[in-house]
């Protein structure tokens, strides 16, 4: 597989049991290129970061319909943050109170999507933000002065 093809993970966790948005949202990140893995009903956060770190996932899409975003969101995000996987996106979609949205965001989900988002909006966003994130531990790689010179080809 190549490096170029993103991996993105959509987990179900909790005891919610209704799939059907992780699924179609799923296939929707398969449609545009990516090579998704779904980690099915119930996981817990330590599955989800297991398989993150085990599979060298860039996008992490969590789907909750039951509340739980407020705890699980940011316990997911630390357990990953504490195995050195920073380079994660993360996305939360669901059912998502609009007052909860700051603190999501706050504490490292770089986008929420809720009911009606469009399907290539999710999967653009998160694609944009792998590579922003590539770019800039290349960058990052290659020290901070970049040449903005320009090239002549002639």
């Amino acid at each position: 597989m190549s490096e170029d093809i993103v991996k993105v993970l959509i987990a179900k966790p909790g005891l919610d049991g209704h799939d059907r948005g992780a699924k179609v949202i799923a296939r929707a990140f398969e449609d545009a290129g990516a090579k998704v893995y779904y980690t099915g009903l119930h996981v817990n956060a330590k599955q989800i970061v297991d398989l993150v770190e085990k599979e060298g996932i860039d996008v992490v899409g969590v789907s909750l319909l039951s509340g739980a975003h407020v705890t699980l969101m940011p316990r997911i995000i630390e357990m990953c943050r504490e195995r050195g996987l920073n380079d994660v996106v993360f996305i939360l979609g669901g059912i998502i109170p609009q007052a909860d949205i700051p603190s999501m965001l706050d504490a490292g989900v770089h986008g929420v999507f809720t009911p009606g988002s469009r399907l290539d909006d999710c999967t653009n966003f998160a694609f944009e933000k792998v590579a922003e994130m590539k770019s800039t531990k290349m960058m990052e790689k290659m020290g901070t002065t970049v040449s903005t010179g320009s090239l002549n080809l002639n």
